[in-house]
């Protein structure tokens, strides 16, 4: 019974590759998030400030 050992390949190391095959239907350009993220910002300060 000892000799019945499964024997798999070590070449991976225990690593798993993912491959993105499928796009996404939303897709944002960087200066849009950085246009989002600098208009939350002036709203926040606007906020905090008293102004509305």
């Amino acid at each position: 019974m000892a000799n019945d050992r499964i024997s798999l390949p070590s070449g991976m190391g225990g690593l798993t590759r993912y491959f993105e095959d499928t796009k996404s239907k939303i897709e944002f350009k960087p200066g849009h998030i950085i246009t989002l993220a600098v208009v939350i910002i002036v709203i926040e300060l606007i906020l905090h400030a008293g102004w509305l």
